[in-house]
């Protein structure tokens, strides 16, 4: 495992909101991988394990003489995922990678912002969050086929890949029809009208997707004459004539508190929502219902609330049961139970191996 972990470098450190979140329902043990015994413990921790998840820069592993490879010769049921910024080989693998870079190489900071003001990022780490996401995948897809092969593998993914793939219709934009997509704020590329439109009282989020969509939208807003109109009738007309169409819908909305219209969209088939902040958000009568945030009780900070897993099994739902801990908190413990003696913890801690 390598020795960083996400969040002792942001605001507050290992106390930080983020450092406590990621790492709640973990066990944390430190080992200097530079230290040929912090080697050897380590295959011992592996020996132990179905999969073995690193992210160091690609030629990190083969150095220290842990990559798949190696310990595969041992323990061919091994399931190895590394997450690197930008793959395993190639022109740019031994670059350093992080999110942001991420989001910059693989267009996403060019499809996102308002047109005119230059590129701008999104506002989580989503190039993080989407390689974790896709490599758990991976290991997933790589444990039911050990099932029937009795065999592990290697898989790996990156920033960029995660990103690439992410782009989504984007891509498919330039590959398939041979334009390069822009800058479209917060209103769909290619879905008119869809995007932010404000009410009397605040912003919202309103989805018009096809003919028989808009046509109900029209009659909400007590427009039904834009169904025929020339200029508003077809989804081409829509897209030349966004500008006109967008500031008729917000001079409409207008009208109307945000409460209202979403209740009159929403039961005429129309998709629409608030745009609510994050304390908004955790604020939510839906998200209250659907339980996502726990409450577990920290050693070292006490009681605290943190969002859960976003997916529900029903016979086997997921729980919070252990806050962050500190790094390291548990190296006695986890060493112990590998079958260590008090007296060689005692020297492995003098060496500075743990």
């Amino acid at each position: 495992m390598p020795e960083h972990m996400r969040g002792d470098d942001t605001l507050g450190g290992q106390d930080g909101s983020d450092y406590q979140y990621t790492h709640r329902n973990k066990r944390s043990i430190t080992l200097n991988l530079k230290e040929p015994a912090g080697i050897r413990l380590l295959k011992q921790l592996i020996s132990t394990a179905d999969v073995v998840v690193e992210n160091f820069r690609p030629d990190v592993k083969f150095r220290l003489g842990i990559d798949y490879e190696t310990l595969a010769k041992e323990h061919p049921r091994l399931i190895y995922a590394s997450i690197s910024g930008f793959g395993q080989t190639g022109p740019l693998a031994q670059r350093p990678g992080f999110d942001q870079i991420a989001q910059g190489m693989s267009g996403l900071m060019s499809v996102t912002g308002k047109p005119g003001d230059g590129p701008m990022r999104v506002g989580i780490p989503i190039a993080d969050l989407c390689a974790g996401i896709f490599a758990a995948q991976g290991i997933l897809v790589a444990l039911l086929e050990r099932e029937s092969s009795g065999r592990g593998q290697f898989l790996h993914t990156s920033l960029l890949e995660s990103m690439v793939y992410m782009m989504d219709f984007q891509t498919a934009r330039v590959l398939i029809d041979g334009e390069v997509p822009t800058q479209a704020g917060n209103y769909h590329p290619t879905s008119i009208p869809t995007g932010v439109y404000k009410a009397r009282d605040g912003w919202m989020n309103i989805a018009v997707f096809g003919s028989k969509i808009w046509e109900r939208f029209c009659d909400i807003l007590g427009a039904p004459e834009w169904v025929t109109d020339p200029r508003y009738q077809d989804k081409r007309g829509r897209s030349v004539n966004r500008d006109s169409l967008n500031a008729e819908i917000n001079r409409r909305l207008a009208a109307q508190d945000r409460a209202y219209w979403v209740q009159r969209f929403n039961e005429g088939g129309v998709a629409c929502g608030l745009i609510n902040d994050v304390k908004e958000v955790i604020e939510e009568e839906q998200v209250r219902h659907l339980g996502i945030v726990k409450e577990v009780v920290s050693a070292h900070h006490g009681h605290q609330r943190l969002v859960g897993q976003p997916v529900q099994l029903e016979r086997t739902p997921s729980l919070i049961v252990r806050a962050a801990p500190k790094r390291g908190e548990h190296s006695a413990e986890i060493l112990h139970e590998l079958g260590l003696a008090d007296s060689e913890m005692k020297r492995l801690k003098e060496e500075g191996v743990y």
